[in-house]
C-alpha cells in the first residue's frame, strides 16, 4: 500500500501561478520556447523527430545551449542541432545578442532616464538576468541610435522658424586616451504653428566661428528658414556665423547669461542691487522707454561701477534687439528661461555618466532627451500665438504676402472665437 499524495500538484501550480513565482515562469518560458523550436526543426526536416520517413530532408543532431536574457531571468534555451545546414531561430533570437527585445526596451529606457549603468546591471541581476555587463548595457542601449539619427536627420518642413535660440553645453569624454572636453550645439525654434521645436545636434571639439558655421550650414540644408531673430549666449565666432549662415537675421544677446557676466564686474556685496537694476531695462511698456531706462541704468553705475557701466554700454545693440519685434513677445525672446530648463534636463542625465565613452554616446543619450522634448512641446501649449508670429514676420518683410497671412489668422481666430 502506497502512501498518499502529499502534495496536489494541481493545486501546487495554482498557487505557484498566483504568486507569479519568477523560477516557475523561467521554466515555463523555457519549456515552451524548447517546444517551439524542437517542433520547427522538424519542419526544417521534413519529419517529425525519431521518426523514420522517406521525405526527411535532414536529421537532428543534438542540442546546443544559449542564455537567454528575458523578462523573467536568464533562460537556457535548448536550440537544436541539424547534420547537415544548421537551425537558427530567426523568429525568437537575433544572432549575436542574448537579449529579448523588450528588455532591450526596458534597459534603453533606463538608460535615457538617467539611470547609470552600473544600477541598471544590479536591475537586472535582481530580475534573474545573469553577467548583464556595463558594455552589454550600453551595447542595448545602442538600439537608440535609429531613432536619434532620423530625428536629427530629418526635414525642418514646419517653418518659417521666425525665432531660433542656440546654446552650447560642454561634456567630457575619453578620446586616444585622454579625458577632453566637447561641446553639445543644439538649435531650438518656434515653427509656424507657434510650437518650440529641436532643431538640431552636433558635437563638435571646439565652440568656434567654425563648429557653429558647420553647424548652421547643416540645419540650413535641411530647410531652416525665415529666421528673423537668434538668441544665445556670446559664443566663440556664433555671431558671424548666423551673418554668413542666416543672412538678414539678428542677434540677441541671452539677457540670463549676460547678466552673470556682468555681475563678474561688481563686487560681491553689490550683486542682487545691480542685477534688479539691470533687470528693470526689460520691464518697460515700448521701446522708446527700454532705451531711456538704459540709459539711466549705465548712469546710474558709472559713479561707483564704472567697469560695469562700461560693459554694460557696450552691450547696448546687442541686449536691445528684441525692441524691433512685438511686445506681445519681449518676454519670450529676452528670457532664455525655457533654455535653461532644457539645458538642466540634459545636463541631470549627463551628470549619471559623468565622462562619456566616446561621442557616439553623447549623441544617443542627448539625442534621446531632445527627441522626447521635442514630442512633449509638439503636444503641448503654443509658446507663440501665429498673430503674433504673423506680426513679427510682417515687421521683418512688409509687403503684401505677410499682410494677407494676418489678415487672414486674424480672420480664422475671430471665427473660432
Amino acid at each position: 500500500m502506497t502512501a498518499p499524495d502529499s502534495i496536489d500538484p494541481t493545486s501546487w501550480l495554482d498557487d505557484q501561478l498566483a504568486s507569479a513565482s519568477p523560477d516557475l515562469l523561467r521554466n515555463m518560458v523555457k519549456t515552451f520556447a524548447d517546444a517551439v523550436m524542437s517542433a520547427d526543426a522538424d519542419q526544417v526536416c521534413n519529419a517529425d523527430y525519431g521518426t523514420r520517413s522517406p521525405e526527411r530532408t535532414n536529421s537532428r543532431n543534438g542540442y546546443r545551449s544559449r542564455d537567454w536574457d528575458t523578462r523573467t531571468g536568464t533562460v537556457e534555451l535548448a536550440i537544436p542541432k541539424l547534420r547537415h545546414g544548421s537551425y537558427f531561430p530567426d523568429w525568437l533570437l537575433q544572432h549575436r545578442r542574448r537579449a529579448e527585445q523588450a528588455l532591450v526596451t526596458v534597459v534603453a529606457t533606463s538608460y535615457l532616464l538617467g539611470v547609470s549603468t552600473r544600477r541598471v546591471e544590479k536591475l537586472a541581476e535582481q530580475l534573474g538576468v545573469k553577467s548583464l555587463s556595463k558594455s552589454q548595457v550600453s551595447e542595448m542601449a545602442g538600439h537608440l541610435d535609429a531613432q536619434v539619427k532620423a530625428f536629427r536627420e530629418r526635414p525642418l518642413d514646419a517653418g518659417p522658424y521666425t525665432f531660433v535660440a542656440m546654446d552650447a553645453l560642454t561634456i567630457k569624454v575619453r578620446e586616444d586616451g585622454r579625458i577632453v572636453n566637447v561641446h553639445a550645439l543644439i538649435a531650438t525654434g518656434v515653427n509656424n504653428d507657434g510650437h518650440r521645436e529641436i532643431l538640431g545636434l552636433e558635437v563638435t571639439s571646439a565652440e568656434d566661428g567654425a563648429g557653429w558655421l558647420a553647424f548652421l550650414r547643416g540645419l540650413v540644408a535641411r530647410g531652416l528658414g525665415g529666421v528673423g531673430l537668434v538668441t544665445s549666449d556670446a559664443h566663440t565666432g556664433l555671431t558671424a556665423a548666423v551673418a554668413s549662415a542666416l543672412p538678414g537675421a539678428a542677434w540677441q544677446r541671452c539677457r540670463t547669461h549676460y547678466l552673470r557676466n556682468l555681475l563678474t564686474k561688481v563686487p560681491k556685496s553689490a550683486q542682487p542691487g545691480v542685477a534688479t537694476l539691470v533687470r528693470t531695462i526689460f520691464d518697460q511698456v515700448d521701446a522708446a522707454t527700454v532705451a531711456e531706462q538704459f540709459g539711466k541704468v549705465v548712469a546710474s553705475l558709472s559713479d561707483k561701477l564704472p567697469a560695469a557701466a562700461e560693459h554694460l554700454d557696450q552691450a547696448r545693440e546687442e541686449l536691445l534687439a528684441f525692441t524691433g519685434f512685438p511686445r506681445e513677445i519681449w518676454k519670450q525672446i529676452w528670457s532664455n528661461n525655457p533654455q535653461e530648463r532644457l539645458n538642466k534636463e540634459i545636463r541631470r542625465r549627463t551628470d549619471v555618466v559623468g565622462i562619456f565613452p566616446n561621442r557616439a554616446a553623447i549623441i544617443r543619450l542627448v539625442g534621446a532627451v531632445l527627441t522626447e522634448q521635442t514630442d512633449e512641446w509638439a503636444e503641448g501649449h503654443r509658446y507663440m500665438g501665429p498673430e503674433v508670429l504673423a506680426r513679427s514676420r510682417m515687421h521683418l518683410l512688409p509687403g503684401e504676402d505677410t499682410a494677407a497671412e494676418l489678415k487672414e489668422i486674424m480672420a480664422t481666430e475671430t471665427m473660432t472665437a
